[in-house]
């Protein structure tokens, strides 16, 4: 019988953590790069002690990062993944009850995005010697339920472990899922508080180090051979890349792909970044959010080439982007769940970077119509004259969102990298922001979660800290979950933060008045009707972050740009502090979001709203086949 060592199933966990590897061709890099935590009664003598004891023996083999939040915990750890192509994440440990709940958004974030995150929420007692114990959650009808149970829907891998010797199957299974790139996303493994301090007898192979070779799967012949001649066939074909291009690192193949083919490409949220802003043949963003370039290429398409897209609402503009009659779907991803979206009959389910590069060699001898080509290049022109436009100082004392999106543009270096998820900001960034760099533009949109910017910002410092972070984020946003500040301070995170003040929900607000709702619930209003009198610079001042504020008046947007070339050149995190005026909008790109206005009201603004809605949405089509 081989060796072993006597340890908690905490201990043992922690260590087997740490030993784990991803690993890709000569890149090899942690699977679990570190842990973040707030203890509670329910993991402080468990997973707290473990990661202590830890730090003790082998110093810096499995770091702990104390936060504010648990929710924004697994935004870190979403964040880095991203950054790091799904290779790397961070483990997330939170106590029993509360602790643990705050962290379903978290969850259902990651597998959303198809992103890596470990999750090791504690339980209650699984001998239930002390019942019920401090936070347990009681359901008569049946006492086994407890809050770790509300992970399960949201968990691409969900396991408890109530007994020690269930800890070696269920850690292997877990790290199966967190390193497969058709399955990965929230990955939960619940600890019962009384198990996390249980001893048991540890096989040392356990803990020693193992790797993880990350699938890279090839397209199989024929599904390859019925996509390349829909190719072939096409007379108007557009790529729409996603996020699979990024993660699977195919943004060259992508890049020799357009420039063999001449097939222009537009981009998801997700997607940003798999090609340069001024790449010939690429036409910016895509769909509900996306560039008229891209849309009015889109609506023309007879062969649709997705590329690692989930295909989302704001992807096909609420299925009115593509129009041909006959369309014609090639839907290239790791995972078939995605690859057989819209009825198509042409799935390759195949990684991205794999696929691209069989497409090359198939399509050697062949080119988009050269009319096609020059098409797409006169769109892209326009497109870009009219960003031109809207980045142009106004001179107006409050500048509007597109105007500080410039300022914050013109300020940046090519590699930094602008972070955000959530309100108005991600459409405006996803067709105005002029994106230089594979891994610089990082918008969370499969969720679009209020309050993950400054956390997920924190994770993709982390994980690059040679690239400057920019976050982008509303007051609204801000307002759901800033505390994270606390941590770059006590950490000596640089991130820099650009605040648009606007009081109020900006982006649902334009959303209100377009259903005809008129604004209605969207204002940060006292009882009286004025401003509240809120400061949100004095408290990011208070967290000890260095904050800058732009005076309103002719000269924001310049200074504006001052200060994100002052907060660049400093060393700790930063928070500048913009007014802006909501009401004045950046162009729109001719995509549509479908979202339901009341067909009866007593509203003279909800009935034209309504009117409206009714003749956007007979472009609605089922995309099947």
């Amino acid at each position: 019988m081989g060796s072993t060592r006597r340890m908690t199933v905490a201990q043992a966990l922690i260590e087997f953590l740490a030993n784990q590897w991803t690993v890709e061709g000569d890149h090899r890099e942690r699977t679990v790069a570190g842990t973040f935590g707030i203890f509670g009664h329910g993991n402080v003598a468990g997973v707290g002690q473990a990661l202590g004891q830890l730090e003790v023996e082998q110093p810096g083999l499995m770091p702990y990062h104390q936060a504010r939040n648990e929710q924004a915990m697994v935004h870190q750890a979403v964040g880095y993944a991203r950054m790091t192509r799904r290779r790397g994440t961070f483990a997330s440990t939170a106590s029993v009850g509360p602790g643990a709940a705050n962290m379903l958004t978290g969850a259902a974030l990651a597998t959303a995005n198809r992103l890596p995150a470990l999750l090791l929420p504690s339980d209650t007692f699984a001998t239930r010697v002390a019942d019920p114990v401090l936070q347990q959650l009681e359901l008569p009808h049946d006492t086994s339920v407890q809050v770790t149970d509300a992970f399960r829907p949201l968990s691409r891998f969900f396991d408890r472990v109530d007994r020690p010797e269930k800890l070696f199957s269920i850690a292997l299974a877990a790290m199966r899922v967190l390193t497969d790139p058709a399955e990965t996303g929230a990955v939960t493994i619940a600890l019962p508080e009384d198990v996390q301090a249980e001893a048991l007898d540890v096989p040392v192979e356990f803990l020693a180090p193992r790797e993880w070779h990350v699938r890279r799967p090839v397209p199989e012949r024929g599904p390859l051979e019925r996509a390349v001649a829909a190719i072939r066939a096409a007379k108007s074909p557009v790529i729409v890349a996603g996020g699979g291009v990024l993660y699977s690192g195919a943004e060259e193949s992508l890049r020799a792909l357009v420039e063999l083919t001449g097939i222009p490409v537009g981009t998801t949220q997700a997607g940003g970044g798999s090609l340069v802003w001024d790449e010939p043949g690429y036409l910016g963003a895509v769909g509900a959010t996306g560039s008229s370039a891209a849309n009015r290429l889109a609506a023309e398409a007879d062969v649709v080439i997705g590329i690692g897209t989930r295909y989302s609402d704001f992807t096909t503009a609420s299925r009115t982007a593509f129009q041909a009659d006959g369309v014609q779907f090639v839907n290239v991803n790791v995972a078939s769940f995605d690859a057989y979206k819209h009825g198509t009959q042409l799935p390759v389910i195949a990684d991205a970077r794999e696929a691209i590069d069989a497409l090359r060699a198939e399509l050697a001898d062949w080119r988009a119509p050269a009319a096609w080509a020059e098409r797409a290049a006169a769109e892209k022109a326009g497109w870009d004259a009219v960003v031109d436009r809207a980045f142009e100082p106004s001179g107006l004392a409050l500048p509007g969102q597109a105007e500080i999106i410039g300022a914050v543009q013109a300020a940046s270096d090519p590699r930094d990298v602008v972070v955000q998820a959530a309100g108005s900001l991600p459409g405006d960034l996803h067709k105005l922001w002029r994106v230089r760099d594979a891994l610089g533009y990082h918008v969370e949109y499969a969720f679009s979660c209020m309050g993950y910017e400054i956390a997920g910002g924190l994770g993709v410092r982390r994980a690059a800290p040679d690239r400057d972070v920019i976050v982008m984020v509303g007051d609204g946003s801000y307002l759901m979950l800033h505390t994270e500040l606390v941590t770059a301070v006590a950490e000596g995170v640089k991130i820099i933060v650009v605040l648009i003040q606007n009081h109020g929900y900006a982006s649902i607000g334009h959303l209100s008045e377009t259903i005809g709702s008129e604004r209605f619930g969207t204002r940060y209003r006292d009882g009286s009707g004025a401003t509240l009198p809120v400061d949100l610079a004095a408290n990011a001042r208070s967290y000890g972050v260095e904050t800058i504020e732009i005076k309103a008046g002719p000269e924001a947007v310049a200074d504006l740009g001052r200060a994100v070339a002052a907060a660049k050149a400093s060393d700790t995190a930063t928070l500048i502090h913009v007014e802006s005026d909501p009401l004045l909008y950046a162009p729109g790109g001719e995509g549509w979001w479908d979202v339901p206005v009341a067909e009866v009201s007593t509203m003279a603004s909800t009935q034209r709203a309504h009117d409206e809605y009714v003749t956007q949405s007979a472009a609605r089509r089922p995309l099947l086949g």
